[in-house]
C-alpha cells in the first residue's frame, strides 16, 4: 500500500505540490471515488486513477536506457564512487532500480536500468544468448591470430569463452560481439594476446543499438519496441 501522492509522483510528471493542489480541488479520483487527502493509501497495482477526468496509465515497472559515461560504477552498493543510479532523474529514484548487467567503471555505452528482475534475467541469463556488441580500441594492432582466437574461443583462467566475433575496423580498433558476460571478459580476452584495452564502448544489446538521441550521461524510458529489441536473439 502506498500514499496516493507518492503513487502519482512516480507515475506522472506532477510535483508533490501540484498533486496536493489537485487533491484539494477534488480533481483526483481512485476507482471513481474522490481522493480527500494526499496521505490516503492504495494498492498501486489494483486501482484506476483519474486526474481531471483523464485516466492515468499505471506502470508496474520502469525500464530506463542510459548512455553510460566513464567514471561511474555499475553497482548500487554504498561506496565513494559515483554510480549509474546517480544519473537517474529524481522522479524514478523512488523505485527499487538496479542496472541490468554491469559495465566497468571506465567502460561507456548502452545500459538498461530497471526494477524488473524477471526482465533483467531474460536479457542476462547465459542460456538466452543475447548478443552484446562493443567498440574496442587496443594498444597494439589487431592481428589475424586475435580474430581466429576469438572465433575459436579464448581460454581464460575461469574457463573457455564461447565463440566471439572480432571484426577489425582499423589498425587498433574493432567491433567485438559476445553472447556471454564474464568478468572483465573483453579486457581479459585481448590480454591473452598481449594487448591492453584502451577504449571499450557498448553499442548494442540484443537487436537494440544505442539510440542516436541519447547523449552521454542521459537517461530516458525505453519504448515497447526498444524493449522487444533488447530481448531479440537474431
Amino acid at each position: 500500500m502506498k500514499r496516493i501522492d507518492k503513487i502519482l509522483s512516480e507515475q506522472t510528471n506532477y510535483s508533490r505540490k501540484e498533486i496536493k493542489k489537485l487533491i484539494s480541488k477534488e480533481l483526483v479520483l481512485v476507482n471513481d471515488r474522490i481522493v480527500k487527502r494526499p496521505e490516503e493509501k492504495y494498492d498501486d497495482e489494483a486501482i484506476i486513477i483519474k486526474i481531471e477526468g483523464k485516466e492515468v496509465s499505471i506502470k508496474k515497472h520502469f525500464y530506463l536506457l542510459l548512455n553510460k559515461p566513464s567514471g561511474y560504477v555499475s553497482t548500487t552498493s554504498l561506496n565513494e564512487d559515483k554510480t549509474v543510479i546517480d544519473l537517474v532523474p529524481d522522479k524514478y529514484k523512488t523505485k527499487t532500480l538496479f542496472p541490468a548487467g554491469r559495465l566497468d567503471k571506465d567502460t561507456t555505452g548502452l545500459m538498461l536500468i530497471t526494477d524488473d528482475g524477471v526482465f533483467s534475467h531474460n536479457i542476462l541469463a547465459p542460456k538466452k544468448h543475447i548478443k552484446k556488441i562493443y567498440e574496442v580500441v587496443i594498444d597494439i594492432p589487431i592481428s589475424e591470430d586475435m580474430i581466429i582466437g576469438f572465433k575459436n574461443g579464448v581460454k581464460l583462467n575461469d574457463g573457455e569463452c564461447k565463440s566471439a566475433l572480432l571484426e577489425k575496423t582499423g589498425e587498433y580498433s574493432s567491433l567485438v560481439t559476445l553472447t556471454e558476460g564474464r568478468y572483465h571478459q573483453i579486457k581479459r580476452m585481448f590480454g591473452c594476446f598481449g594487448a591492453k584495452v584502451i577504449k571499450l564502448h557498448r553499442i548494442c544489446m540484443g537487436e537494440l543499438y544505442l539510440p542516436n538521441d541519447l547523449g552521454v550521461g542521459e537517461v530516458r524510458e525505453a519504448t515497447n519496441e526498444e524493449l522487444e529489441k533488447l530481448q531479440s536473439k537474431k
